[in-house]
């Protein structure tokens, strides 16, 4: 071997040998010659390394303007443990301690004396400030260490569609809305710190790539939830709640277009931030998606279309209303039970009758009535981007009875989710095409991809000559019948309808003679709609009628978007 080649393998050797020497010797100063100073240490109030720090992507909402603002994110800070086995003075620590953070002293207490236990947790989610507050008082057995957890911005703002971060078990996942249908996505366990020497003295070098392909699954998601318009829908949900001491209200607000989600909403609910103290876990779920209810007459704008598109009646059709009419044997009875003589079907619509939904039905026979109303999704999932969708119930539409038929003409005896009821509805702002309701727009992956999420295009289910029609006659029900036509907008036209429907007792399959489910949708500029809304409102009480819950909140909420999005003036 040559000379050169020798010195410089002495040379390698040499720098190892060196650093091999710094090594051991800063182990021997670090275990031996300061072991007692660190022992020490570890027995007063220290940052701790913990097993791992929860980590985890971000939920975007979209303002008007295209900018995001962030939905919840992760927050960093500390959590509070005690070693029991070294504390002496339980109360004095308690009482320091409780002098900066809010804690139970019974609960600190039994938990200090555990004397063979070496760690107990007292508080989490702590904030910096409190942290260097609780560092200063330099306590022996007290400890702070590195915390992180999911933290929702807006508190209770769209809680159903942001769903929550828990334990399963003893992992973090998400739990309902958008956090459990994208975890997959937004989930990153835990970062380890624990990390040995020689790790530690490498860790700024990359070597290799695990080529597992994991990060391409990860990434943050931007929502089409605009806040300022969300923040509109809670604010008049609450009032009808507040109005009408009602059971439950929800309501959303969609692009007919598109299918995008501008708001979604129900009450009561819940702020994510603190999940674990809410008492009642059943206002957990989404009951726009997983729950079903009976209607009312806003199926009738759908049966109206069924008719007209089939070429089974026209706006001008007349019938003869005597106030109700016998099917199977059965009576069905106008709202009031009042008979008007021969009438066309605009003021079946306008003054919401029974008798004129059962009309149009029997026109066009069961077999044409079922296939429209299958046609619009009724009955099966939209697909919406949310867990635990539920399809409708409406099994009544196979029945060999003419009644089943009769009572589904008016909504009643088929039961469906509000998200099922907006994209049927949807149909009749789209020009007849039925859209893809969805939240999430875009997915931005860690490795550096976006995603855009473009729904496809939903299937034609009515004419639009049929749907031109029905709109001008919701438009008339606005402009001349609702609220006595008070409240139509002169320089906006508004399709619209209400619904009352009585709501069914689970105990015999009958209906409560005193409650009811209000119900109401609109889509404006009428013939250009920008957007359709939906609300609903269940039992309210000291009112019978949906035009007297829900026609303000509507209005206020139509008012509302059409100056936000500056929508130009149609008429």
């Amino acid at each position: 071997m040559k000379s050169g080649n020798i010195s410089r393998l002495r040379l390698v050797y040499g720098l190892f040998l060196f650093l091999l020497i710094c090594l051991v010797s800063r182990l021997v100063v670090v275990q031996i010659v300061s072991g007692d100073y660190y022992r020490e240490r570890t027995n007063h109030q220290y940052i701790s390394r913990e097993k791992g720090v929860f980590d985890r992507g971000s939920i975007y909402f979209t303002e008007e303007n295209g900018e995001k603002r962030s939905a919840a994110m992760v927050k960093s800070g500390y959590r509070l443990s005690i070693n029991p086995s070294i504390i002496d003075d339980a109360n004095s620590i308690y009482q320091a301690l409780s002098a900066i953070l809010p804690i139970d002293e019974v609960s600190f207490l039994a938990k200090a004396a555990k004397k063979d236990d070496v760690y107990e947790e007292i508080a989490r989610k702590i904030d910096n400030d409190t942290a260097r507050q609780i560092s200063a008082l330099d306590l022996t057995g007290v400890s702070l260490s590195k915390d992180s957890w999911c933290f929702y911005l807006a508190g209770d703002t769209a809680a159903h569609v942001l769903g929550f971060v828990g334990y399963r078990g003893n992992e973090l996942v998400g739990q309902y809305g958008l956090e459990r249908y994208y975890d997959d996505v937004l989930s990153r366990g835990v970062n380890d710190l624990y990390v040995n020497v020689f790790a530690e003295i490498f860790s700024n070098m990359q070597f290799f790539d695990r080529g597992d392909g994991e990060d391409d699954k990860k990434g943050e998601i931007a929502t089409s939830i605009e806040p300022s318009v969300q923040n509109e829908l809670e604010n008049q949900l609450t009032s009808v709640m507040k109005k009408w001491s009602s059971d439950s209200s929800g309501g959303i607000i969609m692009d007919p277009k598109t299918g995008e989600i501008y708001a979604m909403a129900s009450l009561p609910d819940f702020d994510p931030n603190s999940y674990n103290t809410v008492s009642d876990t059943s206002v957990y779920p989404n009951p726009i998606v997983e729950s079903v209810y009976e209607m009312g007459s806003i199926f009738k704008p759908l049966t109206m279309a069924a008719g007209i598109d089939s070429g089974t009646v026209t706006p001008e059709t007349t019938y003869h209303d005597y106030g109700h009419v016998i099917v199977d044997g059965a009576r069905i009875s106008n709202y009031d039970g009042r008979g008007r003589g021969v009438i066309n079907m605009q003021r079946v619509l306008s003054e919401s009758l029974n008798t004129g939904a059962v009309f149009v039905m029997e026109s066009m026979g069961k077999d044409t009535f079922r296939k429209y109303m299958l046609s619009y999704g009724l009955g099966e999932e939209t697909g919406i981007d949310l867990p635990h969708e539920t399809p409708g119930l409406v099994s009544n539409l196979e029945s060999k009875r003419t009644v089943e038929y009769a009572t589904a003409s008016f909504g009643q005896g088929v039961a469906v989710t509000p998200i099922e009821m907006i994209r049927a509805l949807g149909a009749l702002a789209n020009n007849g095409v039925l859209v893809n309701p969805h939240i999430v727009t875009e997915i931005d992956y860690e490795n550096g991809t976006v995603k855009k999420i473009i729904p496809f295009e939903g299937k034609r289910v009515l004419k639009k000559t049929t749907t031109d029609q029905v709109t001008k006659m919701l438009i008339n029900v606005v402009d001349d019948a609702l609220a006595g036509g008070t409240v139509k907008l002169d320089n906006y036209s508004i399709a619209a309808k209400t619904g009352t429907a009585q709501i069914a007792r689970p105990s015999d399959g009958g209906y409560y003679k005193d409650r009811y489910l209000h119900s109401f949708f609109g889509y404006f500029p009428a013939y250009k709609p920008r957007f359709i809304v939906f609300l609903y409102t269940v039992y309210p009480k000291g009112t019978l009628y949906a035009s007297h819950t829900l026609t303000e909140p509507f209005m206020n909420i139509a008012k509302f978007l059409l100056n936000y999005y500056q929508v130009p003036p149609d008429r």
